[in-house]
């Protein structure tokens, strides 16, 4: 689950890490208002109205704007709010920016990188630091990789001092500013680990010209699984920057990832989907989804995941491929013909069966009066799901 950066900053806040700090809004009637608030709340008359979307890039498609004055912020906030805005991490298509932040603006000095998340080669957690923030970081790590710097936390032990230190080293902090830096990265392990996230990105952590560190940016990724412990978190979701199709596969329990092919794909388990996809791939097909129905699948499930695929106007063809194990095959198979006759599929479907009553599934298929394309092997299936397209 990813969250907007104004709420990512208030999780920093709450941990003590200092922040370019805003309100958020929206609804472009209460622009003025908020702009007249942050200039009372930080003294300020210059702003950032910051676009808040789940995409990095903001800045270069055009939904970060410097403002000099109330006015000159009032009018960015009516061209961001409400505006689609593309950048590398976004669709063609874009994302409408439903919500702005009215930031203050800061003076900076400099900016650098800072993130913390698993390193699942050694099982710890990893600090990667680099010294040019504010900039694209994947094209830093392929281009110059000696920029980023990775300190390894074992997380049985947590961060120590030492380590804390040797971050702030890696950013070339001296006198108060290195203290300040110790104080930040001591800070920000203890919010990873707190709030169970998958990553923590300040990008960029700057220095101001009056010599306070402060996070300009925020962006929290967090563990699904752990999200029942943390209730608060859950509040932050937003829906509207999520996939459509995603969102309502979870609703049913499904694992759902939209692709870009045109091979829709319905599985049980996350390793046999995966190889069933790569294996369409090999025969010269697109998969136009991830689908895992997982091991409790029934005809409800069946019909879910059908619609579901099917909501993607791209899939040509469909391919089932289950195999039997805690889920048995008769049970999908009843599923199968429920969904194709109460559905009206208009795309071929090719099924491959096997496993615990594979024998049952074929013969309850082979007496529907459903149209249904049978294969023996996943080979066979792709193949035949691949020349249907085609």
């Amino acid at each position: 689950m990813k969250i907007h950066e104004y709420q990512a900053k208030e999780i920093l806040k709450k941990y003590g890490i200092p922040i370019q700090d805003g309100i958020a809004i929206d609804d472009i009637n209460q622009a003025e208002a908020t702009i007249d608030q942050v200039a009372t709340d930080y003294n300020t008359n210059q702003f950032v109205i910051k676009a808040q979307i789940h995409a990095g890039g903001r800045g270069k498609g055009g939904g970060v704007k410097f403002s000099s004055s109330k006015e000159k912020a009032l009018e960015n906030a009516k061209n961001i709010l409400g505006m689609t805005l593309i950048t590398h991490q976004t669709t063609d298509e874009g994302q409408l920016v439903r919500k702005i932040m009215v930031a203050e603006a800061l003076d900076i000095e400099k900016e650098f990188y800072v993130a913390l998340t698993l390193d699942r080669s050694t099982g710890q957690n990893v600090f990667m630091i680099s010294t040019e923030g504010g900039v694209d970081i994947e094209e830093v790590a392929e281009k110059t990789p000696e920029k980023i710097k990775r300190i390894h936390i074992n997380p049985g032990q947590g961060i120590l001092p030492f380590q804390a230190r040797q971050c702030a080293y890696a950013l070339g902090l001296e006198g108060d500013l290195f203290k300040q830096g110790v104080k930040l990265f001591m800070k920000l392990y203890k919010c990873f680990v707190d709030i169970d996230a998958e990553i923590v990105e300040i990008n960029p952590l700057v220095i101001t010209e009056q010599g306070q560190l402060i996070a300009l940016d925020a962006k929290f990724n967090f563990d699904g699984n752990a999200l029942y412990r943390h209730k608060d978190i859950v509040e932050m979701r937003d829906e509207n920057e999520e996939d459509p199709t995603e969102v309502e596969a979870a609703k049913f329990n499904l694992n759902y990832i939209k692709l870009d092919g045109n091979v829709g794909c319905m599985v049980n388990g996350a390793g046999l989907a995966m190889g069933t996809m790569d294996i369409i791939k090999l025969k010269g097909g697109e998969p136009a989804n991830f689908l895992d129905v997982g091991g409790g699948a029934n005809v409800e499930t069946v019909k879910n995941g059908f619609r579901i695929i099917l909501s993607d106007k791209n899939v040509k063809a469909v391919l089932i491929n289950i195999f039997g194990g805690i889920v048995r095959c008769d049970r999908v198979a009843n599923g199968i013909i429920q969904a194709v006759s109460e559905l009206d599929l208009k795309v071929p479907i090719v099924v491959r069966l096997a496993g615990t009553n594979a024998d049952i599934a074929k013969e309850l298929l082979e007496k529907s009066d459903v149209s249904l394309i049978a294969a023996e092997t996943l080979e066979e299936a792709a193949e035949k799901v691949v020349a249907e397209v085609k």
